[in-house]
């Protein structure tokens, strides 16, 4: 007994992992697995990092020069190339460095954060977009399961009336006409199923190009919450992006405006001569804006024109995602009232008609002819309905997903 028990442990923790069945995916799942394999994203976390490391040396100053040189050489007569017959002859080694301004650093830096910022927007972007993309793939693969149950239920009811047709057939019940008309059902009702399988097909080849794993089973989509308008506009990915590009294009006008305060360059020498003292030697270079309203302050207008250009193109993507949310919010709650008064005014009278049609069936005094079509028109009443709940799920999709999200894959 010692010896058995051990044993049957072990091979109950080998064949665990195979008797476990897998969890259906939920929409939150999918939505992690396809912003972590998303190469967008990738990519824009790339662009995220280089801007960020651009902008640790933006505030630094240029790299110093170093100068080396020998000055008087004599060039004719005996000494011609000599470095220590002249004494004129001087060989010279010095550094020198450009110098910005506090001010103009200053400036430097935030044009830097402001393409930090922008950059960052993008990678929000990307994310949002692969959850939007994954969530309508995962409400296509949804629907498109749900429908081929109905239309496998329908293959299935017309199965069943076919086999009792040829029963009361073959017993001088029934009718030709009837085994006939429930032949053609049935092949329509396999037409149908071979249909939405191929739709189902292409439902799945698009969630696992999101997610990277086949929508084996999937659980229903569930509540999904909508955002405000103003929460919609705010975080739109083109606005936000727009604002990113009207601050880095403020930013740099800022800087193209400190070029007219131009930058000085400070330089020290040390000499060397034979026979005589060494020399050093210290100068300063200074820039003279000979005319700087006919170039610096042009540059600076130009640059400033660029700010009112993005100004403007925000405004103008404020609107548009100001109206594709209250087209987006009317056309949800108009499916919202659809889809309960298709369930109240056709669903539900179609499951009582078939209700009906199946009691008078079993009493003599109904026809499978008539029980069938009740059947067909009650699953392709659910089917319409849906249709109706897809149709739904994709637009609330479209208003939660595309705003911009923090969750972003490391």
């Amino acid at each position: 007994m010692s010896i058995l028990f051990p044993r049957a442990a072990v091979l109950a923790a080998a064949l665990l992992p195979y008797l476990a069945t897998a969890a259906p995916l939920s929409l939150e799942e999918a939505l992690r697995l396809a912003v972590r394999r998303s190469e967008t994203t990738r990519a824009a976390r790339a662009g995220a990092s280089s801007a960020t490391e651009a902008a640790h040396s933006a505030a630094q100053l240029p790299d110093p020069t170093l100068r080396i040189g020998i000055d008087n050489l004599p060039a004719t007569g005996p000494d011609r190339f000599r470095t220590t017959s002249d004494s004129m002859t001087m060989k010279r080694i010095g550094i020198s460095q450009e110098w910005l301004s506090a001010e103009k650093r200053a400036a430097r830096q935030a044009a830097a954060d402001a393409s930090v910022g922008r950059e960052t927007v993008l990678v929000q972007a990307a994310a949002a977009d692969t959850r939007r993309q994954a969530a309508l793939a995962y409400v296509d693969a949804f629907y498109a399961g749900e429908s081929l149950k109905l239309a496998r239920l329908m293959e299935h009811h017309a199965h069943e009336e076919l086999e009792a047709s040829r029963a009361r057939l073959s017993s001088a019940t029934g009718s030709s006409q009837e085994a006939l008309a429930l032949t053609g059902a049935r092949g329509a009702s396999e037409d149908e199923t071979a249909d939405i399988l191929q739709q189902q097909g292409t439902a799945a080849i698009a969630f696992e190009r999101w997610t990277g794993v086949p929508p084996d089973e999937l659980q229903p989509p569930g509540a999904i919450a909508l955002p405000s308008e103003e929460s919609y506009v705010a975080a739109h990915p083109t606005v936000a992006a727009m604002q990113r590009d009207l601050e880095v294009a403020r930013r740099t006008a800022d800087v193209t405006a400190t070029d007219r305060k131009p930058n000085w360059t400070w330089e020290i020498a040390y000499g060397q001569r034979t026979g005589y003292a060494d020399m050093v030697s210290v100068g300063v270079s200074i820039p003279l804006p000979v005319a700087p309203g006919e170039r610096q302050d042009r540059n600076t207008a130009a640059k400033l024109a660029l700010a009112a250009k993005a100004e403007a193109d925000l405004a103008e993507a404020t609107r548009a995602a100001t109206a594709e949310y209250r087209s987006l919010r009317s056309d949800a709650q108009r499916l919202e009232q659809r889809v309960d008064r298709y369930r109240a005014g056709v669903v539900v009278p179609a499951g009582q008609r078939t209700a009906a049609a199946t009691a008078s069936y079993r009493s003599g005094q109904g026809s499978l002819v008539s029980l069938f079509e009740a059947r067909h028109a009650e699953v392709e009443a659910q089917r319409k309905l849906l249709t109706l709940q897809r149709d739904l799920a994709k637009t609330q999709v479209q208003l939660a997903f595309r705003p911009l999200t923090a969750e972003v894959a490391q």
